[in-house]
């Protein structure tokens, strides 16, 4: 999937949410696969910059999510969507523990 390439003062702008999670004993296979089923679709919203998964290299129960949205109205778009509603349907009971946060930010860079 080819991603557009963004400047550093573009990329610096917008909204952040930072996911940790960690997927329920012999869940992390299934939470792993939605999570990559979940790049295509949420990468072509026009709200958002860039959606990254990523899974521990120590854990593999454990998984961080980095969404950058142009703006906090971008993350609350995502949330309308089906690929997220089923997602959060299917998933939400597979995962254990699930920590979100959210960040702007604060430096021209």
């Amino acid at each position: 999937m080819e991603h557009p390439t963004l400047t550093f003062a573009e990329l610096n702008k917008g909204f952040i949410i930072s996911i940790e999670i960690v997927a329920k004993d012999g869940e992390e296979e299934y939470v792993g696969r939605a999570l990559e089923a979940l790049v295509g679709p949420t990468m072509a919203e026009p709200g958002i910059k860039l959606f990254l998964p990523y899974r521990s290299p120590t854990n593999p129960k454990a998984f961080f999510i980095f969404e950058l949205y142009h703006s906090e109205n971008g993350r609350a778009e995502h949330e309308t969507t089906i690929h997220f509603k089923e997602f959060v349907e299917k998933t939400l009971p597979r995962i254990a523990n699930r920590k979100l946060a959210p960040y702007v930010p604060f430096s021209a860079g």
